[in-house]
């Protein structure tokens, strides 16, 4: 089990420690990682496993590879002993025990792998797992000191451990180092993601409360909130959120997962709702763990059940960010390492044996939320001995569940408690017997929600059940859209309100525009009664198409002025453009979902979502249907975006030449020549970039564009010019591309362009030593980059006034501009090459003259919010518009 080089080495030695530190390695004493497996079974697997060891430059430690002259158990025992890390790859087979013998060798080397050694577990889907391997699994499971993930083919494998061998070392070298040494991480950042607030005030979860918060202090890194639907789950994940930002100094995220049914999305949904962008330069998980790596922070992730097998995500990321917690809300347990489960149970209801009086009733936490929806639908409403026993037994009926409470309370104006008491009574045991399937809860509080359908007109009750298509959130406009070709349509207005008043349908403000959402569970029931009536391909074809409307008429504005404006509608109805391109792939009409991923390219680039569509498009080349050549373009074009920039090759080079030619041969010229500037700048990612063919295809791309009059390609295009240039050491050239890029990206109105290529040329003018020009430049694309809440180039902004203020001597309002920086660039996990990081020099020459400045500069820097580090950085005739900018977000 040793590598060729390392038993070259003779195997003299295991890792020497002294107190926590290991002794630095020779050369050829490289880590060695053990891999542990059935031998003929999964031979491939183990061939594709020693390629990723070696390919970071590690020796794998095989039973294969070693000479043999000793008892098969004595010479893995031995190899254990001078081993680092303990890979483990398991499939069927449990493997050979032998006489004498309890377990398998397999099991032998996993017990005999000391506990601090990491462990890395990759076991492959089956259905066919011998039972004794089946225990081994789950034992593993249990196991704290090890972390798992599933595998379907040897290229996964490969790529799972690459990726988490270099996690793993990136760590262990980043412990090491010197507290000095590290990045800034034990910082505020800028205002995380705000947590929902309540339309309506929370009752009865006060003791909950205080036992998830205890927990979230404890040492579990994931807290699970498990209940059935219409429970309160995620009410009480908003409560212990806002009740516990004290112990998560470092943010509070709430990411909701309603409208995420893929797994393969969650991971730009966290880093949607966490500010990290996704510009296709690295892996997004990557990026996540680097956004998270020493903060306290807290993220909770709501409905978590309907993406389950992403749960292994979650273990990764506590590895990679053992500061982070996680407070996830789901239907069912996730089964993973480091979960602590809290289940949420009903309200707390009056005894059925104890006289219902006014004063037991108001005590009763159940009772109390119904008085306070009933009020609030009528205000004359108040409890009473009167009514105290209808509003007990409607409680004890409905066991507690908060939702179910809701609906009912939403009725008293028309049933008064009585009406509403025996109408359960009469109606639930019915309704509950029709789906015996489901478990208790599940079943009363579907029938809840059928009771209170039921006492809606026609109407309502088929625009409810339309509204079932809409994720997570909608507009009344969209409503509109969708009711055209319905019963409904015509009365929208007045139905949406009643839906309204039933509390069926909820009404939120997002960022001043009112909206519309359906709760988790009755959206269920809503899309389950649209299938049971044969309307569902129907309305979701509507909603696809109404959301290819929306895209026709934003897309246009995303290359000039008003691209904010774009951008904020699109991302408020990010959730539905999501569903409407899962079902135009699921229908088949791939070519409608190509276009529909174009048209919004600029879009993806500036909110960061490269890896969502890229799931989306590798799914629609992986349909078995025609695709004309043009969406065949695109599809390869966002596959390969993130591969040119993450894994450059000369394939990947090769696939956009492919690009190319398909959007050529469908006449599409404009989409022809960015797929050339495509090409040129993944020839510049090459370990040995081909700098002329690059520059030549740069040139052409230009010219086409230009003539084509796509200026924002045209534009962005020549940022990449500049940049080339600038590598090449022709400071000059470089300046005049980025001059040229910005005067066309600002007279274009566009924002975005307007600040990479801003931020570029002001980096420039710094290292030409233009002082006074750079600060000019800084300050004008720090505002354009508030405008369109562009963080990255907010970072940029501040990095380039560092070096102004350490050029001019002022030590601590450099110290304090970087350390903002710092916490933004860590916050939304985006970090420059280091080619292009040029407020460095400066600060570290002020730093070496003035060492105390520049020190309270940063602890300074350290506690700024984002409004206060402006202040610092902005002349006074820039302040105010940036405290507007600011006041927006």
């Amino acid at each position: 089990m040793t590598g060729g080089d390392a038993a070259t080495a003779g195997l003299v030695e295991s890792a020497t420690v002294t107190g926590h530190e290991r002794v630095i390695r020779t050369p050829d004493q490289r880590l060695r990682i053990f891999v542990s497996s059935t031998l003929r079974e999964l031979a491939d697997e183990r061939v594709a496993v020693r390629s990723a060891i070696e390919a970071l430059r590690l020796a794998p430690v095989m039973f294969e590879l070693g000479a043999r002259p000793h008892p098969p158990r004595a010479l893995y025992r031995s190899y254990l002993a001078q081993s680092d890390v303990f890979v483990g790859i398991y499939g069927d087979s449990y493997g050979w025990v032998a006489p004498e013998e309890e377990v398998s060798g397999l099991e032998d080397e996993y017990n005999l792998a000391p506990r601090e050694m990491p462990k890395l577990i990759y076991i492959r889907a089956s259905e066919h797992r011998d039972p004794r391997l089946v225990a081994l699994i789950d034992r593993i499971r249990e196991d704290d000191t090890a972390a798992y993930l599933s595998f379907t083919s040897i290229d996964e494998l490969r790529d799972h451990v690459r990726d988490d061998l270099a996690t793993l070392l990136a760590e262990r070298f980043d412990a090491s180092r010197p507290l000095a040494d590290r990045e800034i991480s034990d910082v505020v950042p800028a205002a995380a993601p705000k947590v929902p607030v309540p339309y309506t005030s929370t009752i009865g979860r006060e003791e909950d409360v205080a036992a998830v918060r205890d927990l979230l202090t404890g040492s579990a890194h994931v807290v699970s909130l498990i209940g059935p639907g219409g429970v309160g789950k995620s009410r009480l994940a908003i409560e212990v959120a806002r009740a516990s930002e004290d112990l998560f100094p470092d943010g509070v995220y709430f990411v909701l997962l309603e409208g995420v049914l893929e797994p393969g999305l969650v991971v730009p949904t966290i880093a949607y709702s966490l500010g990290v962008r996704d510009n296709g330069e690295a892996p997004l998980e990557e990026r996540i763990a680097r956004a998270l790596s020493g903060r306290r922070v807290l993220v909770a992730l709501d409905n978590f059940e309907q993406v389950i097998e992403a749960a292994p995500l979650l273990v990764r990321l506590s590895h990679a960010s053992p500061m982070a917690t996680f407070l996830v809300t789901s239907r069912i347990v996730l089964h993973i390492r480091g979960e602590q489960v809290y289940d949420v149970s009903g309200l707390p209801v009056p005894d059925s044996w104890t006289r219902a009086t006014r004063e037991r009733v108001r005590d009763t936490p159940a009772c109390r939320l119904f008085a306070d929806r009933a009020s609030a639908v009528s205000p004359d409403f108040t409890l009473s001995d009167a009514n105290a026993q209808d509003v007990a037994d409607i409680c004890r009926r409905l066991e507690g569940l908060p939702l179910g409470i809701e609906l009912a309370a939403a009725k008293v104006r028309v049933l008064g408690t009585r009406g509403i008491a025996e109408r359960l009574e009469q109606s639930l045991p019915l309704l509950t017997a029709a789906v015996r399937d489901l478990p208790d809860r599940h079943r009363t509080m579907r029938a809840t929600i059928e009771w209170s359908v039921s006492l809606l007109p026609a109407s309502q009750r088929a625009m409810l059940e339309d509204l079932g298509v809409f994720a997570t959130r909608f507009t009344f406009d969209a409503v509109e859209a969708i009711g055209r070709s319905r019963s409904w349509g015509a009365g929208a207005m007045e139905d949406l309100a009643a839906l309204v008043d039933s509390s069926l349908v909820k009404p939120v403000d997002v960022d001043g525009r009112p909206v519309f959402s359906l709760l988790a569970l009755v959206r269920e029931y809503a899309v389950g009664r649209l299938k049971e009536r044969g309307d569902a391909a129907a309305v979701r074809t509507a909603h696809a198409d109404h959301y290819r409307e929306l895209v026709a008429r934003i897309a246009p504005r995303l290359g000039g002025p008003g691209q904010a404006d774009a951008v904020a509608e699109l991302g408020l109805d990010l959730p539905n453009l999501r569903a409407a391109v899962r079902h135009l792939i699921h229908t088949d009409r791939l070519d409608d979902a190509g276009d529909f991923a174009w048209s919004l390219l600029i879009y993806w680039w500036v909110a960061g979502f490269f890896a969502e569509v890229r799931v989306w498009m590798l799914e629609l080349l992986g349909k078995d249907q025609p695709i004309t050549q043009h969406t065949r373009a695109v599809a390869w074009f966002f596959a390969l975006w993130g591969e040119m920039w993450q894994r450059p090759s000369e394939e990947a080079v090769a696939g956009l030449g492919e690009c190319i030619r398909l959007f050529e041969e469908s006449g599409d010229e404009d989409a022809a020549a960015m797929a050339l500037a495509a090409r040129a700048t993944a020839r510049l990612q090459l370990e040995l970039p081909d700098l002329d063919t690059a520059d030549r295809e740069l040139t052409t791309a230009v010219e086409r564009l230009h003539d084509l009059g796509n200026t924002w390609a045209e534009a962005i295009t020549e940022v990449a010019r500049g940049r080339l240039a600038w590598l090449r050491g022709l400071t000059d050239d470089a300046l005049g591309h980025f001059d040229r890029a910005t005067a066309a990206a600002a007279a274009g109105g566009d924002l975005f362009t307007t600040s990479v290529a801003g931020n570029h040329l002001a980096r420039l003018q710094l290292v030409r030593g233009e002082i006074d020009t750079a600060e000019a430049q800084c300050v004008r694309t720090l505002l354009v980059s508030l405008r369109l809440h562009f963080e990255e180039g907010i970072a940029y902004g501040l990095e380039g006034l560092c070096a102004v203020a350490a050029a001019r001597g002022d030590g601590e309002r450099a110290g304090a501009l970087s350390a903002v920086a710092a916490v933004i660039r860590h916050r939304i996990g985006v970090f420059d090459a280091e080619a292009f990081t040029v407020h460095t020099p400066q600060l570290d020459a002020m730093r070496a003259a003035e060492p105390d400045a520049v020190a309270a500069g940063e602890r300074r820097g350290a506690e700024l919010t984002l409004a206060e580090a402006l202040a610092l950085a902005l002349p006074a005739d820039a302040r105010a518009e940036a405290s507007s900018l600011v006041a927006r977000w």
